[in-house]
Order: C-alpha cells, then structure tokens, then sequence
C-alpha cells in the first residue's frame, strides 16, 4: 500500500493515471479501455465489484462507477425503482441507479476537478472517491438481496440490513 503521497505529488498524472496508481498500490486488476476510461476490479465482502472511472476532460469531471453486479429482471424494476428511492434518501454522496435496459445496479459519483495539474486528482482524493463508492455498496447489497430474491418489502429490507451491531460474536 502507498504511505507516501509526496512521490505522486508532484508527478504530471491525469485522474485515471493517479486512479491506476491506486488500484496497483492495492494489487488490484485494472485495465485501460481507452484515453478516457479505465476499468478495476475488487473482491468485497459480498460480490466482486467491477469500478469504472471515466475522465471527461473537456468538462474536468471524472465519473466513478462501481457495479456490484446486480441485475434486475423486468418484473421486479418497480420493487427496485422504491428501493433505490430510500436508499438514496440517506446518501450524501452519489447515487445508486438501474440501467432501465440491462436492470444492472451501480453506484455512481462524479468529481469536478481543477484544470491545474498539480490539483487535479491528489492520491489521497483517487482512495476517497474509490472507497466511498466502495463502502456504499458494502453498506446496501445486503438490502438489494433481501428485495430481489427474498421478497421483502423495501423499508423492512433496509430496517433489517442497517442494524448496527455492537461487540463481536
């Protein structure tokens, strides 16, 4: 793992470079599919997640993906829709959403960043943007498979997926 951001700081990377340093910093896969994109993947505690960040330049955005592979089938697009409602009511960064076409779940957040090179996009801000797309779907799959394959209502599968337990077993 990366200590040090001094060696980065002063380096001339673009977001998804300083995003690739992260994931090799974390023995992560991760791949370029263009000039703009790069594409991660990472084992959770409940699915293996694949992170897309892509880099818009010509707006100084960079959108972060994480897809936690969920698909949705056309009958249950309506339970899911509630659900992603509450979800996102308690969410202050990003969003969850469904692709209406695939029914795949992601989460996704956008970083407007400073045209300044040395400003852009820190190491420290590439492990916060990735790690709180990340910790959201750590914290909600949980509430995702209780809808989807164990039928609950959308507000009892958050009451029962949320509990916070206290001491260790």
């Amino acid at each position: 793992m990366i200590t040090d951001e001094y060696e980065f700081a002063h380096d001339d990377f673009g977001p998804l470079e300083m995003l690739e340093q992260y994931f090799s910093a974390h023995g992560w896969t991760h791949e370029r599919q263009s000039d703009d994109e790069v594409i991660a993947h990472f084992q959770g505690s409940w699915a293996q997640y694949e992170l897309r960040a892509i880099w818009r330049e010509e707006d100084n955005v960079l959108q972060f993906l994480a897809l936690p592979d969920i698909r949705v089938s056309p009958d249950r697009h309506a339970v899911l829709y509630e659900t992603l409602g509450l979800i996102n009511e308690q969410l202050w960064i990003g969003h969850f959403e469904m692709w209406s076409t695939s029914g795949i779940v992601l989460f996704r957040h956008a970083v407007l960043l400073d045209d300044d090179s040395e400003t852009a996009l820190s190491l420290i801000q590439a492990g916060t943007v990735v790690e709180a797309a990340i910790d959201e779907c750590e914290r909600f799959y949980p509430v995702f498979q209780f809808v989807l394959w164990a039928n609950k209502k959308p507000s009892e599968a958050i009451a029962a997926a949320l509990i916070e337990t206290i001491g260790e077993a």
